[in-house]
């Protein structure tokens, strides 16, 4: 192999697995500035690609670049975790939350709520308030609705 080609598994493929730092600011609504996750100042982040750890969306502008690159990319909501679904806030009962939660478990505005779902299988909602014998909660993803400014580092591909 000559010293041009070694360098080419250097480069972000669609399959790639990365080691990289990332940022991920908000870029709109109400929190707008403020940083959902920071590998900055921590570990760096593994990222097998096309995997489904991050939605393709985000996957994609990574493609093409090389170990070392530092740059920034913008997503509108729709390109990044979608539009928020008003069919994702839904009632939950008191009797459901307490069951998962615990009888003791005591909410406010935004906790992050993990049930089971008959089938076995978990799932996440926001808890936003109380409403009589019911609890409502947000089942959107917590950046739906929300544009993104993604910052990234590129440590290594293999």
């Amino acid at each position: 192999m000559s010293e041009n080609n070694s360098t080419l598994h250097q480069i972000v493929h669609p399959q790639s697995y990365l080691t990289l730092n990332y940022r991920i600011t908000l870029d709109s609504g109400e929190g707008k500035g403020s940083v959902f996750i920071d590998t900055y100042n921590g570990n760096p982040a593994t990222l097998q690609m096309g995997m489904g750890q991050w939605p393709e969306s985000l996957e994609t502008p990574l493609v093409g670049h090389q170990e070392g690159d530092s740059f920034t990319y913008y997503l509108k909501a729709a390109e990044a975790f979608g539009e928020k679904n008003p069919d994702l806030i839904q009632a939950v009962t008191k009797a459901m939350l307490y069951a998962n939660a615990g009888e003791k478990a005591v909410f406010e505005e935004n906790d992050l709520v993990e049930f089971t779902a008959p089938n076995g299988g978990k799932f996440s909602g926001l808890f936003k308030r109380f409403e009589g014998d019911n609890a409502i909660f947000d089942f959107n993803h917590p950046l739906s609705g929300i544009d993104l400014k993604v910052d990234v580092t590129i440590i290594g591909v293999l």
